[in-house]
């Protein structure tokens, strides 16, 4: 009887939710997620709560709270998954999605102490993301110190960015200390691409995908390489997202700075109380805004939209054209109004979806949804960036 099979711990780690997935590999390739797992609860006074997913399993445990790091606390949960899975699959090396890899990391990277100390220090330039990120990683190393750890980084797609999208019109010192355009969301545009390689002839054309989700972004790419983002120097610029502003004049960080707002007080507005909760006043999900009848729910979805369809047109501008449109992400997979009104107003580019296809697109297949007579392609494509950190992991270890 052979033994179990080698798989990647995929790991993404948030301010009040741990992420789990395992990949088993073959040879340098893996295969979707045997295994899902997701931890939340873990922000102070939550209710942690493991929910288990794949493999014969599918069920919800709250956990006691437990003294400690929150991070240990649901990895020991994670452990017992494990152990019950030991047979059939055996983690061979962990995955971890980390929002900003700065100037140096763009490839996947086995994580060593420099690599960690480096890392710290781009915890101002995601500070929703990053320190999360490699607390998370911390946890891991402590819990499977045996275990290569890997990084794979959401700025790492976009090291194709040619120099115009790179820069901003600021003093040449700042840029030589790394204050440029960076772009996010990569591992995510990874995969998209990839899929739409395989079922469209025009995947090596003039592409724009949206990250639609509680972050979002969206991404202009030629022969499936990046060539324009949204988001530039942090995850904060461009698209309106679920409690970040998005692209937002400097003069009102300054004002608000004059007016005696504190750094951290201007951080917490800007990325925790902005986007969809702030403009709704009621909540940063899309769900429960279209729920709502309430006029402020409204207008957020309408800004959402605006800010959406404002990006495209630079996006499509910088490409020349537009041969093909792709939503991905929890809103840009599931939410058939937004895209139903987003091409719409894209409708001047050639852009035509059909009604029934849209609405029946939920996220769980890649989908067409242009109509016959659309000039340009649109699909709905459910993305997995866990899968692609751990084909990245999968590769590192091989070499090792």
């Amino acid at each position: 009887m052979s033994g179990p099979q080698d798989a990647i711990l995929a790991v993404n780690a948030g301010s009040s939710s741990l992420k789990f997935a395992l990949y088993p590999v073959h040879g340098l390739d893996v295969d979707a997620a045997r295994l899902t797992c997701v931890v939340d609860g873990l922000e102070p006074a939550g209710a942690p709560r493991i929910c288990v997913r794949g493999d014969g399993e599918d069920r919800q445990t709250q956990l006691e709270p437990a003294p400690g790091d929150v991070f240990d606390h649901a990895l020991e949960a994670l452990r017992v998954v494990l152990e019950n899975h030991a047979k059939t699959l055996r983690v061979a090396a962990i995955a971890h999605r980390i929002v900003h890899g700065g100037r140096h990391f763009f490839d996947s990277v086995v994580i060593d102490d420099a690599a960690m100390a480096y890392l710290d220090s781009l915890g101002t330039l995601a500070p929703l993301h990053q320190p999360h990120n490699l607390a998370g990683v911390r946890a891991c190393q402590r819990a499977y110190p045996d275990l290569l750890q890997v990084g794979c980084f959401d700025t790492g797609f976009h090291a194709t960015l040619p120099i115009m999208e790179q820069l901003f019109a600021l003093p040449k010192v700042l840029r030589l200390a790394g204050i440029r355009r960076y772009g996010f969301h990569g591992l995510s545009y990874r995969y998209v691409m990839a899929r739409l390689f395989e079922h469209s002839a025009r995947a090596g054309q003039k592409v724009v995908v949206s990250h639609l989700g509680n972050g979002a972004s969206a991404c202009a790419m030629l022969d499936g390489k990046s060539v324009a983002s949204s988001m530039g120097f942090s995850a904060l610029d461009g698209l309106m997202m679920g409690s970040r502003c998005g692209a937002l004049d400097a003069g009102v960080v300054l004002h608000l700075m004059r007016q005696g707002w504190s750094r951290e007080k201007i951080e917490h507005a800007l990325y925790r109380e902005s986007g969809l909760l702030g403009v709704s006043g009621l909540s940063a999900d899309m769900r429960t805004l279209r729920a709502s009848s309430s006029p402020d729910a409204a207008q957020a979805i309408e800004l959402f939209v605006h800010r959406l369809i404002k990006e495209c047109g630079t996006l499509t501008a910088c490409l020349g054209g537009l041969d093909l449109l792709a939503f991905t992400g929890g809103i840009g997979e599931h939410d058939s109004a937004t895209r139903q009104s987003a091409c719409d107003r894209l409708h001047y580019l050639g852009v035509e979806i059909d009604a029934e296809l849209n609405r029946a697109a939920v996220g769980d297949v890649v989908s067409p949804i242009h109509s016959k007579q659309s000039k340009v392609e649109v699909w709905v494509v459910p993305t997995d960036e866990g899968r692609v950190a751990a084909g990245d992991a999968a590769r590192l270890y091989a070499t090792v």
